[in-house]
């Protein structure tokens, strides 16, 4: 029987252990923390019952996953959960830009900048689902859907401030900032619309969903999957060396390129190796948890209805205040993200105590305390918030990579949105899984389609180790 070993407990690495496992092959995962899940984990925090997503939150594009859409997972636990609205971005005179599910009433909203939003947004979401067969993969192939890859590539390869200038009202311009600010990159760059397209599209489809109980949920129900097929999922076994461990057919990392250098060692080819080493890592993230008592507060009454809610000001402001952070420089009104989930998912929350998901985009390995920036921002749209926290639990950029070793400076995507890496991550080659050593594969968020819950990495890997000796796909 085909022997496999992940390393690795995040979405993509037990993505790749349902594919193998399905296919027929012996799958074991190891984890290096007690707990599964990487990026997808969710406990209690400051309150007892308080359930509080400790890194991903919010997940339009797992949503939209044809992997995770293929497998029976709401069997398995996995339910998702929609907000009224799924997107608010507050401005200083009270108003807002909001982001519903719906096309339509996403552009009735926006006034005369809503048939421009119809016209960019109608047009990808309606060949969604073929778009994805393209967009998901490595460049280096010929595309299912030219045409259609071609339309995306063309506006994805625009800066974002240029395609900010096609909306004319603040609220549209600062709705779409704030989604091309995912990227963590500077957004006057080529390629830094590409996060942000395929973030509105897949909302557009999909929902800007939240698992029911918390992004663990996402994790487990994979978990349950790969057991149900024969796997086995082991944590608390760090792997330093892959030297440490036992014999198998195929050997699946889901970590970093440089922590997979470390792993493979002398094994990895010299070309390869260099390219691990050079990848770059991007701007970090520094989270603040709170429990409030009641709803926040907010001057644009919407966002209280928004499970997602960006704060960074007009757009001027977020394309400012992302230069600085990919300068290095902290801003003093940083971009600030805060998770509303209980609003989708009450069960959450204790009674009137609610869990509140906050991160500020901060410089790379920002050693500095971020706490009273996100607050002020908060405080900035929604007077008197501070009145309402109960607790507050903060995880900083240096400390997210204790959390996660993947997420390097804090950087919560895995890999800098550079044009390069947004086109070739981690090196330029025809099978960007493959570390060059026969049976050994990369499949973390370092690859292509990069970071998100939607497995697609962890897939793609798996699906050319397979192929690579010579196995079939499940059916």
């Amino acid at each position: 029987m085909t022997t496999a070993t992940v390393v690795g407990s995040g979405p993509n690495g037990l993505a790749a252990a349902v594919h193998l496992a399905r296919s027929g092959v012996d799958v074991t995962v190891l984890e290096a923390a007690d707990t599964i899940g990487g990026g997808t984990r969710s406990a209690e925090a400051i309150v007892p019952g308080l359930i509080h997503d400790q890194c991903s939150a919010v997940h339009p594009v797992a949503a939209a996953s044809p992997f995770l859409r293929g497998l029976d997972l709401e069997a398995l636990g996995l339910r998702w959960c929609a907000p009224v609205v799924d997107c608010a971005h507050p401005l200083d005179d009270g108003s807002a830009g909001l982001l519903y599910r719906s096309i339509a009433q996403t552009a009735a909203g926006l006034g005369g900048d809503g048939a421009r939003w119809s016209r960019l947004f109608g047009a990808l979401t309606a060949d969604l689902d073929a778009l994805f067969e393209d967009i998901t993969q490595p460049l280096l192939r010929v595309p299912r859907h030219p045409l259609l890859t071609a339309r995306f590539g063309a506006v994805s390869a625009t800066p974002a401030t240029v395609v900010g200038r096609f909306w004319r009202s603040e609220q549209a311009r600062a709705l779409w900032a704030g989604v091309a600010a995912h990227a963590f990159w500077r957004l006057d760059s080529p390629m830094s619309s590409a996060v942000g397209l395929m973030i509105l599209a897949a909302g557009h489809q999909y929902g800007w969903v939240v698992a029911e109980g918390g992004s663990q949920a996402i994790a487990d129900a994979l978990v349950a999957d790969v057991t149900a097929h024969g796997g086995r999922v082991e944590t608390g076994i760090r792997v330093r060396s892959a030297a440490e461990l036992p014999p198998a057919d195929l050997l699946l990392l889901d970590v970093s390129p440089s922590i997979a250098a470390d792993i493979l060692g002398d094994r990895l080819p010299r070309r390869v190796a260099r390219a691990y080493r050079r990848y770059r890592h991007g701007p970090g993230a520094f989270k603040v948890d709170f429990a409030i008592e009641g709803d926040v507060p907010w001057r644009a009454p919407a966002a209280g209805d928004a499970g997602t809610v960006h704060l960074g000001g007009d757009a001027r402001e977020v394309f400012d205040s992302e230069l600085a952070v990919h300068r290095g420089r902290m801003p003093e009104r940083p971009f600030v993200l805060v998770g509303q989930q209980y609003l989708a998912d009450p069960s959450r929350s204790v009674g009137e105590v609610h869990p509140l998901w906050t991160y500020a985009h901060v410089p790379h390995g920002y050693t500095g305390d971020a706490t009273e920036a996100i607050v002020a921002q908060i405080e900035r749209f929604a007077p008197g918030f501070s009145e309402q926290v109960v607790g507050t639990a903060v995880r900083s950029a240096t400390e997210m990579s204790v959390y996660n070793p993947n997420f390097v400076g804090g950087d919560i995507l895995s890999g800098a949105s550079s044009p390069l890496q947004l086109l070739f991550r981690p090196r330029v080659a025809r099978d960007p899984y493959f570390t060059g050593i026969p049976g050994i594969y990369l499949c973390s968020a370092s690859t292509p389609p990069g970071a998100g819950a939607h497995g697609l990495c962890g897939l793609n890997a798996a699906t050319r180790a397979l192929a690579a000796l010579g196995i079939p796909r499940p059916a």
